[in-house]
């Protein structure tokens, strides 16, 4: 296992309070790094997602704002055209 996942780890073990005494060290140097507080703000979002409140609704609006957004992306180079009509069917006998 490579030590930037194995940091991310301990600092994931570390949110969730399952990082034992003898770990805890090396967690706490991951966290002097940017990279260790991006992973340790990630976490924390994660779980504060995860605990968040069942059947909270996005904003009025939030899906024409999602769909006016996605819409201005620019296509991936490599995407198909899009389709003009829908595809005929074949049907055999």
């Amino acid at each position: 296992m490579d030590t930037p996942q194995r940091l991310h780890e301990h600092i994931s073990a570390l949110a969730d309070g399952e990082l034992s005494d003898s770990e805890r060290e090396l967690a706490f140097a991951a966290l002097a790094t940017p990279e260790g507080q991006a992973a340790w703000r990630a976490y924390h979002l994660t779980g504060d997602v995860l605990r968040s409140t069942p059947g909270a609704e996005p904003g009025p609006g939030f899906g024409a704002r999602l769909a006016a957004a996605l819409a201005a992306e620019p296509a991936h180079p490599l995407a198909p055209a899009p389709l003009e009509e829908a595809p005929t069917a074949i049907i055999i006998p």
